[in-house]
Formats: structure tokens, sequence, C-alpha cells
């Protein structure tokens, strides 16, 4: 009864030194594992709550896979970090990249890469949503959504989150199709082959 007793405690104890470092249990070139820095391997881009749901369908985003396979434009290399994080490095640099022009902080000295977010000086990542939030709602970093006014148009565009979105994710799939003929994925004219309501 003892060595039952003594077992019975020995595997709870394992299960939670286990389960309080499941950090641990993940590996490959996408696991950051610095402290809050970890992605998760998927995100559910959720419909937005001021739309009607039948006409918003969410979108399952594989984070892992953008970020540890050959998912670049021309399909040689993963897809930087800084391609959808773009406030993730120093401000002089999102300036090379227009229409991008800020950084977050604002003092940023280094760029996000899988390796500099193991480094625990690197300022946490941030969503999405912290800068781009839907239509009528203040950003949790901003006073206001983004605007910003296209090579080409009059009238600025407001970047809530389904905007942005919406250009972030269409015009990568779109050139990259370009790029590679006969390349199969979704392209901004396929929008349910995303919204497929999973």
């Amino acid at each position: 009864m003892k060595l039952l007793i003594v077992s019975a405690t020995l595997a709870c104890l394992l299960c939670v030194i286990i389960g309080c470092n499941s950090r641990a249990l993940k590996s490959g070139a996408g696991a950051l594992v610095a402290d809050g820095k970890t992605p998760a391997d998927t995100y559910k881009l959720s419909t937005d709550s001021k739309k009607d749901k039948a006409k918003s369908l969410p979108l399952t985003f594989n984070h892992l896979n953008h970020s540890t396979k050959n998912y670049s434009v021309d399909g040689t290399k993963p897809i930087a970090c800084i391609e959808c994080h773009h406030t993730e490095q120093p401000a002089a640099e999102a300036a090379k990249h227009p229409p991008l022009k800020s950084a977050y902080p604002p003092d940023r000295t280094v760029t996000l890469t899988a390796e500099t977010a193991k480094d625990a000086k690197t300022p946490d990542v941030q969503n999405c949503r912290a800068c781009h939030a839907q239509e009528g709602d203040k950003p949790k970093l901003l006073a206001a959504n983004p605007q910003v006014t296209y090579e080409g148009d009059t009238d600025a565009t407001v970047l809530t989150n389904e905007e942005a979105y919406h250009r972030n994710c269409n015009s990568c799939h779109d050139q990259a199709v370009e790029a590679r003929k006969g390349l199969k994925i979704p392209t901004s004219q396929e929008c349910l082959k995303c919204h497929t309501g999973q």
C-alpha cells in the first residue's frame, strides 16, 4: 500500500512539473522559448463581433507553418517575423518599407526574429489588434486605428484589424501565386478557402 501511495504521489508530482513547464515539450525552429514569447502553433482569427456572423466567418491561421516552412513569396525561406509583426523593428528600418513608419515600443533597437525573441531584453510581441482594432474600437496601443493613403488613392484607408489582415494576407498570397505559377494557396479572390468557419 505504501508503494502505491508513493508511486501515485511521484506520478502526480511529475505531472505538475511537466504541466508547469509545458514549453519544454515544444521543439523546432518556430518555438520561441523566452518567457511570454512562445507563439501558439495556430491562431483562430475570429469573426468581427460587430458584423453578421454568417457573413464574417473565422479562419485558422497556422503560425508554425508560416514561420518555419518556405512560405516566403519566392518559396525559398520562412516568412520573416516582421512581415506581419511590422512594428517589431526599429522605426528607421520600418520607415524603409512605406507605408510602414512606426515601431513598438518607439525606442525599439532590436528586430524581432525567432532568435531575438529568446532574449529577455527583446520587447514582448504584440498581436495585430494591439494597433488594429475592430471598426469603432480604440486599439490598445494607439489613440485610434492607423490610417494610410496608398499610392494612387486620394482618401486615407483606416487600417482596422479586418483591413490590416486582408491587406497583409491577401497581398502576400497574391504575390506568391504570381511568382510561383501553379501554387495552390488561396488568393484574394478565393475568400471561402480561408474563411471556412472552422
